[in-house]
C-alpha cells in the first residue's frame, strides 16, 4: 500500500487541465491580462448614480469574475493533485494575491450603489435593473455591515495575508508532515499519506488499524504549537472582520451575509446534543460486532462484514446513475460523461496528493473534482457526494448568470449528501446480500460518523474558539486539544476508550474546513436537507423531482434557506434534524439485525 508518483497514473484518470487552459504559460498570461483589467476598475469609480452606470458596472465586473475563476479553479487544482509541486505552489500562492486584489478593487461599488437614495434604487429595479432584484435585496441587508469604500477596499486587500495562516497549515499538514510507518501485526511496513491513511484505518487488522491511528496523530501532536498558532491567527481574523463590519458576534458575521439566522446554528447543536444516546448505541453495537472488549477511535472505520466488496470506479457510476434516474435522462448523462470521458474527476491517490475530496466547479469551468478513489464502499460514497457538488455547480452556471452561478455553503452540501442518500436507498433495495448490506451500513455509518458526529463536534468547538477569542482569552495548543477532547468524551459515553491528546488533536487533522469559518455545521444541516428530499423524491412523482431540479438551477439567485424550502424542506426548523436522526437509528436497528 505504497503512494505511487503522480506520473504513474493514467491520462484519463486525471483531470483535465486544458479544458482551461493548455499549459501553465497560457495560465500566467491570462493571469497578467487579469492584472491590468483590475488596474482599469477605476474607471468605474463614480459612474454607479445611474442605471445605465450600474448595469455597465456589473456586466464588466461578471466577465472579470468569470476570468478569475479560471485561474482560480487551475491553480486550486494543480496544487492539489500534487502539493510538492512547487511551480503549483507558486501558482497557488499568486492566485490568492489576486484573488484579493479582485475583491479590493471591486470593494468600491456597495457603498456606491447604496449611495443611491432606495426610492431611486426600488425604480430602477421595477425597470432597467429588474434582473439584478435578489443581488440588490442582498445588498440592502447587508448595508448596516458596509463601511466606507476605503475601508472595504483595505479589507478587500487583506484577503491574501489573512489566507496565509490557512496556506501554512496546508502546507505543513499536505507536504512537510512526515508520517512514522505504520505495521501490521506481521511487522510488515504502510506509507501513511493524507491519501491513505482512511484505507489503513479501515484495515481488518488491528495492529495495522492502530499504528496508523497514533503514528497519524502523533505527527500532527508533533507540530502541535505551529498548528495551534497557526488556528488562533484565523480565529482572531475573524473576529477581527466581525468587529470591523460591527456584527455582534462571529458566528452571526459568518451566517448573516446567506441570510441564514443564529438559530439555524443553535437548532442544530441542541438537537445533536439531544440525540448522543443514539451514537453511545452504536458504540455499543459496533462493539458487540466487533467482539472487542474495549472499543477504541480506531475501530471507528474497522470493517464489520467478512467479506468487503470491491467496487470499480466504473461500477460507481453505473449504480450512481441507477439510483439517480428518478432524476432524468439529463442529469444522468451528463454526469457520467464528465465523470467516464469529460476529464472532471482526478480520481486515485499519489504521493503529495491533497488530503480529502472537493468539487472545484465554478462559472466558465467545468466542474472538477479531486479526491483519492478506492476500490470499495467508501470510495464510491465520496465519488458519489463530489458528484453531487458538480452537478449542483453544471446546473447553476449553465442556468444563472455569473452574478448568481455561485451558491452558498449552506446550500452546497445538501445536493452532495443527496447523492448518497439515493445511492444507499437504491442499493439496499438492489442487492439483499448480507455482507453487501453491512458494507452498506458501514458505509453509511461512516458517513454520518463524520458529517452527523464529528462535524457537529468540531461545530462546537469552533462555536467556543471565536467566543473565546471575544472574550479576549487565549489560544494554546493544550487548551484546544482539552476542549477538543472533552466534546468527543459526550459523544463516546462510557463505550470508548480514548487517549485525551490523540483525539484532542483532531482539530488539527480538519484545517481545510476550520479556516472556512463556520462551514462545518452545514455539513450537518445538508445532510439533513438531504435526507429530507430524498425521501419526497423517493415517495413522491413528478412535482417532487422538478422541485429539486428548480433547488439546483437556482445557484445564488434566492436565499438558500428559501431555496430548500422551494424544494420542499425547511432547515429553520430542527425538525430535519430529527428526522435525519430517526433515519441512522434505522441503520443502527438493521446492523443489528444483521450481526445478531
Amino acid at each position: 500500500m505504497q503512494a505511487v508518483e503522480r506520473s504513474s497514473l493514467p491520462p484519463e484518470s486525471k483531470w483535465n487541465a486544458t479544458a482551461l487552459f493548455p499549459t501553465p504559460e497560457a495560465w500566467e498570461t491570462a493571469f497578467q491580462e487579469l492584472q491590468t483589467d483590475l488596474s482599469n476598475i477605476a474607471v468605474y469609480h463614480g459612474t454607479l448614480n445611474t442605471a445605465n452606470g450600474i448595469a455597465t458596472w456589473l456586466e464588466y465586473a461578471q466577465v472579470q469574475e468569470v476570468k478569475l475563476n479560471k485561474l482560480m479553479v487551475y491553480a486550486l487544482m494543480d496544487y492539489s493533485v500534487d502539493t510538492g509541486v512547487v511551480e503549483a505552489a507558486a501558482r497557488f500562492d499568486k492566485l490568492r494575491s489576486i484573488a484579493a486584489s479582485y475583491t479590493a478593487a471591486t470593494a468600491f461599488a456597495p457603498t456606491e450603489i447604496l449611495a443611491n437614495a432606495p426610492e431611486v434604487r426600488a425604480t430602477w429595479l421595477d425597470n432597467e435593473l429588474k434582473d439584478y432584484a435578489h443581488a440588490f435585496d442582498e445588498l440592502s441587508r447587508k448595508e448596516p455591515f458596509l463601511r466606507s469604500g476605503e475601508i472595504e477596499e483595505l479589507l478587500g486587500s487583506l484577503g491574501g495575508v489573512f489566507g496565509s495562516s490557512n496556506s501554512a497549515h496546508s502546507v505543513l499538514a499536505n507536504t512537510d508532515l512526515t508520517f512514522e510507518l505504520a505495521k501490521d501485526s506481521e511487522g510488515n511496513t504502510f506509507e501513511i499519506t493524507q491519501g491513505t491513511i482512511r484505507k489503513l484505518l479501515g484495515s481488518t487488522d488491528r495492529s495495522l488499524r492502530k499504528s496508523a491511528y497514533e503514528n497519524y496523530a502523533n505527527a500532527h501532536l508533533d507540530f502541535k504549537n505551529t498548528m495551534a498558532t497557526m488556528l488562533a491567527t484565523g480565529i482572531k481574523q475573524n473576529v477581527f472582520k466581525m468587529r470591523i463590519k460591527n456584527y455582534d458576534n462571529s458566528l452571526e458575521a459568518a451566517l448573516a451575509p446567506s441570510h441564514i439566522p443564529s438559530s439555524v446554528f443553535h437548532n442544530l447543536i441542541d438537537t445533536f446534543k439531544e440525540n448522543l444516546p443514539t451514537w453511545h448505541r452504536y458504540w455499543e453495537i459496533r462493539k458487540k460486532a466487533l467482539k472487542l472488549d474495549t472499543l477504541t477511535p480506531y475501530d471507528t472505520f474497522a470493517p464489520l462484514c467478512k467479506k468487503h466488496p470491491e467496487i470499480s470506479y466504473e461500477q460507481s457510476i453505473e449504480w450512481l446513475g441507477e439510483a439517480l434516474a428518478p432524476l432524468g435522462d439529463e442529469y444522468c448523462s451528463v454526469m457520467k460523461q464528465g465523470a467516464l470521458e469529460g476529464g472532471w474527476v482526478d480520481r486515485y491517490p499519489n504521493k503529495g496528493k491533497r488530503m480529502g475530496a472537493f468539487s472545484a466547479g465554478r462559472k466558465g469551468t467545468l466542474p472538477y473534482i479531486m479526491m483519492s478513489y478506492t476500490d470499495d464502499v467508501f470510495g464510491m460514497s465520496t465519488l458519489a457526494h463530489e458528484l453531487g457538488h458538480s452537478m449542483h455547480s453544471h446546473f447553476s452556471c449553465k442556468t444563472q448568470p455569473p452574478i448568481y452561478a455561485r451558491y452558498t455553503l449552506f446550500a452546497a452540501e445538501v445536493a452532495s449528501n443527496f447523492n448518497q442518500a439515493m445511492l444507499r436507498a437504491h442499493l439496499f433495495d438492489k442487492i439483499d446480500e448480507a455482507d453487501f448490506q453491512i458494507a452498506l451500513i458501514e458505509e453509511a455509518m461512516a458517513n454520518f460518523y463524520r458529517y452527523f458526529f464529528v462535524m457537529p463536534t468540531l461545530a462546537r468547538f469552533e462555536l467556543e474558539i471565536h467566543e473565546q477569542v471575544e472574550r479576549g482569552e487565549a489560544l494554546s495548543a493544550n487548551s484546544l486539544i482539552d476542549l477538543m477532547s472533552g466534546l468527543f468524551a459526550e459523544g463516546y459515553g462510557n463505550v470508548m476508550t480514548f487517549d485525551k491528546d490523540k483525539v484532542g488533536i483532531t482539530w488539527a487533522q480538519f484545517h481545510t474546513h476550520l479556516y472556512s469559518n463556520f462551514y462545518v455545521y452545514t455539513y450537518a444541516t445538508g445532510i439533513s436537507g438531504a435526507h429530507s428530499l430524498a425521501n419526497r423524491i423517493l415517495t413522491g412523482g413528478a412535482e417532487a423531482k422538478e422541485d429539486y431540479l428548480t433547488f439546483l438551477n437556482a445557484g445564488g439567485a434566492h436565499y438558500p434557506i428559501d431555496a430548500l424550502k422551494s424544494a420542499g424542506v425547511d432547515l429553520e426548523s430542527p425538525q430535519a434534524v430529527k428526522d435525519t436522526f430517526e433515519i441512522l437509528k434505522g441503520h443502527i436497528d438493521r446492523l443489528e439485525s444483521l450481526i445478531s
